[in-house]
């Protein structure tokens, strides 16, 4: 196969699971912006977290809410529970990596806030003991996932909101989770500003 065809497999690829993603995800993406709209009309917040390359998407919603994403709105209140690296390896080296989220959640979530998650596998200890934390607290948990975080849907309770990306592909589950983002950015800004 040529560097080229690879190429168009890609781009064909990413075409396919983006058109399958859309046909099976459009209803709960929909039902998670509603949601976090809820949420932050309650004046709550929407913390997150993810591990590795999953925390890019968390950066990435993070500062589309606090900043903005297309067009000049007021900020809101979404914290990145994956940008401080200083409390991050602090609670890594005295506690374990297991704890780096829930501890943070432990002091800053409250009951009505979300926890939105990403995860391109399956769920590791730090993401389980978020879920957990979050409950516990009060917390509705929005997770983004792929197919191959099976182990995840035993984690969340009825009331959370799992948009699971129809494939294995690490790669392909980033892209679609990317696009997802864009979408619940979008939502947000439509029902909170209009336009």
């Amino acid at each position: 196969m040529s560097l080229q065809d690879r190429i168009i497999n890609h781009f064909t690829d990413h075409i396919q699971i983006h058109q399958e993603s859309m046909n099976a995800l459009c209803e709960v993406i929909e039902y998670a912006a509603q949601g976090i709209v809820s949420v932050l009309l309650a004046d709550k917040k929407i913390l997150c977290c993810g591990n590795g390359r999953s925390a890019t998407c968390v950066q990435l919603f993070s500062s589309s809410m606090l900043n903005q994403f297309e067009r000049d709105r007021p900020a809101l209140p979404v914290i990145a529970l994956t940008a401080d690296t200083a409390t991050i390896t602090a609670i890594a080296t005295d506690y374990s990596f297991s704890d780096v989220y829930a501890k943070q959640l432990r002091a800053l979530g409250d009951s009505g806030d979300i926890l939105l998650i990403y995860t391109d596998g399956d769920v590791n200890a730090s993401l389980t003991k978020a879920i957990s934390t979050a409950h516990e607290k009060g917390l509705m948990v929005i997770a983004l996932s792929g197919r191959k975080g099976i182990a995840l849907s035993m984690l969340l309770k009825e009331t959370d909101i799992n948009i699971c990306v129809p494939s294995t592909s690490t790669a392909r589950i980033q892209e679609v989770h990317v696009s997802i983002t864009h979408c619940l950015c979008d939502l947000i800004d439509h029902q909170l500003f209009g336009g």
